[in-house]
């Protein structure tokens, strides 16, 4: 019974952090990113006003906004000391559209997301390490600067290429150390502008009323648009987020063994008390009992062996399920080791997410596999000859 129950207490367990680590990490990069992306095949694209509204007639899309998107290089203007550089990922956003795709106007934990002008909106962890406050001033030189940079050196004058001044007008927590340490926001306009798009863009951001209907709506909008447009899907973006979900399927089957391991203690457990009580199976058989009820004397013991092991399992998961965060908090006591670190995983503490139909594979296959496992000895039992069974009585 203890083997039942801690092999479906582990299960639950890894199970309920993986669907808890696979839910916030996708709530977390589609928040930012989105369920859907179309770009247009061969360049920026032109007329994005009526792509969108194309797009916002599709039956399963909530909202779109345009995006530009690139790496620049990005210099502090510290009051004293040494200037800091980065080069983070630039991204530049519609301020009327972007809350119907992302949830970055929500995040800002500082400052306000105010990107008109010359405003720049950055990720926590970006500010932290740059040093950067809200009202601070940087200087981005973008794709657009390089070149002017390098026509300038062909030229007997060189030019002096300046870079433009912004200002940190807010600071985000998207969740995620990834997207708050790599990522900074302009308005549009100043994206188009550094990547010389004029009144093109690169690309529009979807968000549909469910992320798991992206491959037909991507289906839809191909069909629609052709080889002009090419659509993808957050899966096909964010192969991370698909490669915990096959994890997830695997850490599963593989923790099954546990339970088998489990269950084969319950087939030696049935063959030494079928052995243990020879006699009494041949008087049983003598008297008149049928090979069935035999059976279901040892199946039945097995399956009270399970039913208690299973539920005791289940209460003790659900348990440590509960107070997972408090055992990762003294294992980092006692171990003083950082578990878990933010830089890597992108969280500080261990999510969860209780699935019914996760528990109900796990009790539900833990009962049939145990039950399988006594079904060998408790046949050979109900097939047992009374006279041999009573030959040495």
């Amino acid at each position: 019974m203890i083997g039942v129950a801690l092999g479906v207490a582990v299960l639950i367990i890894v199970i309920s952090v993986m669907s808890g680590f696979d839910k916030q990490l996708r709530d977390t990069v589609l928040g930012f990113n989105a369920h859907l992306t179309i770009v247009q095949v061969g360049g920026p694209m032109i007329d994005y006003h009526e792509t969108m509204r194309r797009v916002e007639a599709d039956k399963d899309v909530k909202g779109v906004a345009p995006f530009v998107m690139g790496k620049v290089y990005l210099e502090t203007e510290p009051q004293t000391g040494q200037a800091l550089a980065e080069a983070p990922v630039l991204r530049g956003v519609d301020s009327e559209t972007e809350a119907n795709v992302s949830f970055l106007p929500s995040c800002v934990v500082q400052g306000k997301f105010d990107v008109s002008g010359r405003g720049l909106v950055v990720g926590k962890v970006f500010a932290d390490n740059l040093q950067l406050a809200v009202g601070d001033r940087v200087n981005i030189f973008s794709p657009r600067d390089l070149i002017r940079m390098k026509e300038s050196r062909t030229k007997t004058e060189q030019e002096a290429v300046l870079p433009d001044e912004y200002e940190v007008r807010g600071i985000f927590d998207a969740g995620h150390y990834e997207i708050n340490s790599s990522f900074v926001l302009v308005s549009l306009e100043n994206a188009q502008e550094m990547y010389n798009l004029g009144e093109n863009v690169h690309g529009l951001m979807v968000r549909l009323q469910d992320p798991f209907t992206a491959p037909a709506a991507k289906e839809r909008l191909e069909k629609y648009f052709g080889v002009r447009y090419r659509v993808m899907t957050w899966l096909e973006q964010s192969p991370m987020l698909a490669a915990v979900m096959v994890e997830k399927n695997v850490m599963l089957y593989i923790l099954f063994f546990i339970v088998v391991v489990a269950a084969f203690g319950i087939t030696c457990t049935t063959i030494t008390f079928i052995i243990m009580k020879t006699r009494e199976i041949g008087m049983m058989k003598a008297i008149g009992a049928s090979s069935r009820q035999v059976m279901w004397v040892f199946m039945g013991q097995s399956l009270i062996v399970s039913f208690f092991g299973i539920l005791t399992g289940l209460g003790f998961g659900l348990l440590g399920v509960h107070y997972r965060n408090e055992f990762l908090g003294l294992m980092r006591r006692m171990t003083h080791m950082p578990i878990l670190p933010p830089e890597i995983y992108g969280f500080s503490q261990l999510p969860m997410l209780i699935v019914p139909s996760d528990i109900f594979i796990i009790c539900g296959g833990s009962l049939l596999m145990c039950l399988a496992a006594a079904a060998f000895p408790a046949r050979y039992a109900s097939r047992m000859n009374p006279v041999e069974a009573l030959r040495y009585e």
